[in-house]
């Protein structure tokens, strides 16, 4: 996993290492990083961020005779990859969704065909039960064939009922009315399962904007193909603005040669990924962890 990434900064590592920490020979070597990490698919404003980060932490530090210069460059960039990964304000779900004095806690999630939401929503469900939740889905994607009835498979699997209408029924009013069942239940958690979309279909787009109207959920996460690089970056930018995502999940780490997609997301919109995919099992749902995916980067995990 993250081979290229973990590839292209043991390069700079090496580069410049085998030097005195000098601003020109960090310089030189973060201009090749930059190449490098683009390449990598990381988004441009996160590599320009990133660099700043790494030049601040390297250049003018004193190096010890005797000090391994290796291992000071690759903790500067360990620590620069962190910050850049490190959300300005944490989402503790399990916290979250305790302190709510009202149930149900509601989470609605968005993102682009084909990035395996339906799934992901399975696997979250799976997740939250075994932290002591109970869990309904509403089947709001009355829009693809078939969407609904692998819905179900994956709830029945993981043990969750789901609320749904025929196709072609109003999405808003499936989440409604499986917001109402878990009231009059007592159910904690309420996952809307949204219709994938293309982020420049208006009439899809609109559509969401309408279920986060009426259902006024308490988190909105985007969940994105790790896989698609600096597309599912942009697809997260225009879903942002259409409606504020809350949170990330990024499906399919594990088979991510680049990572780039991980290290831009989060600096990109301002939200945290909240969990990760990194198999095809429901248990396969780790909660991200910014020092786990570095070290990961520099193959230590």
């Amino acid at each position: 996993m993250l081979g290229k990434l973990k590839e292209r900064l043991n390069s700079f590592v090496d580069k410049v290492s085998q030097t005195e920490i000098s601003e020109k020979d960090v310089e030189k070597a973060l201009w090749d990083l930059e190449i490098e990490l683009l390449e990598s698919d990381v988004a441009f404003e996160t590599v320009e961020a990133l660099k700043d980060k790494i030049k601040e932490k390297l250049v003018g530090q004193k190096v010890r005779i005797g000090s391994n210069k290796r291992e000071i460059v690759e903790n500067a960039i360990k620590e620069a990859i962190i910050e850049i990964l490190a959300p300005e304000k944490r989402i503790d779900l399990i916290e979250m969704i305790k302190s709510k004095e009202e149930k149900p806690f509601v989470i609605a999630f968005v993102g682009f065909n084909g990035s395996g939401k339906t799934t992901t929503i399975a696997k979250l469900a799976h997740w939250l039960k075994k932290n002591g939740f109970s869990v309904v889905i509403a089947a709001s994607d009355t829009f693809r064939a078939g969407a609904i009835e692998q819905l179900e498979e994956h709830a029945k699997r993981v043990g969750v009922k789901v609320i749904k209408h025929d196709y072609g029924a109003d999405p808003a009013a499936v989440a409604y009315d499986a917001i109402q069942h878990a009231k009059a239940r007592g159910i904690d958690v309420v996952l809307i399962d949204t219709a994938g979309r293309n982020e420049l279909n208006r009439n899809l787009m609109d559509e969401m904007k309408k279920i986060a109207r009426v259902t006024k959920p308490d988190l909105v996460i985007f969940v994105g193909d790790s896989l698609g690089g600096n597309a599912v970056v942009e697809q997260a930018k225009q879903f942002n603005e259409a409606v504020r995502i809350d949170g990330v999940i990024l499906t399919k780490l594990d088979a991510d040669a680049r990572g780039g997609a991980a290290l831009s997301i989060s600096h990109a919109i301002g939200a945290p990924i909240l969990f990760v995919g990194v198999g095809q099992g429901y248990g396969d749902l780790r909660p991200f962890d910014e020092k786990w995916f570095v070290d990961r980067i520099f193959g230590e995990q």
